[in-house]
């Protein structure tokens, strides 16, 4: 949904990646830079409605175990960067608002 950060499993990743621009941030609930995080995510995804925003939520049971699978991850949260199905770009940490903007406008925006 355009403006919102949505959800993002194992069952929805291969569409959601494959959109012409997605960030998608993988975090877990008790992580607090995760928790710092999400209203940043909230904001971006509310100033970019053509970009999908979605959260990846490492911690829950069976939700992400493909994604586990392609994807190594040292510091949550860890976002990337998709456009077409490819990985443009990965950030670790939190990305403040005003770069997160800026790599979106950079690399998704044409």
């Amino acid at each position: 949904m355009a403006g919102t950060v949505e959800d993002v499993r194992d069952e929805n990743y291969k569409e959601f990646t494959d959109s012409s621009g997605a960030v998608v941030a993988y975090g877990l609930a008790t992580c607090e830079p995760c928790k710092t995080y999400d209203p940043i995510l909230e904001e971006t995804a509310a100033k970019f409605p053509n970009i999908k925003v979605g959260k990846a939520k490492m911690h829950v049971p069976g939700r992400c175990r493909e994604i586990k699978k392609s994807h190594t991850f040292e510091t949550y949260p860890t976002t990337h960067f998709f456009a077409h199905g490819k990985l443009l770009l990965t950030r670790e940490g939190v990305v403040e608002p005003s770069e997160l903007a800026a790599l979106i406008s950079d690399h998704l925006l044409t």
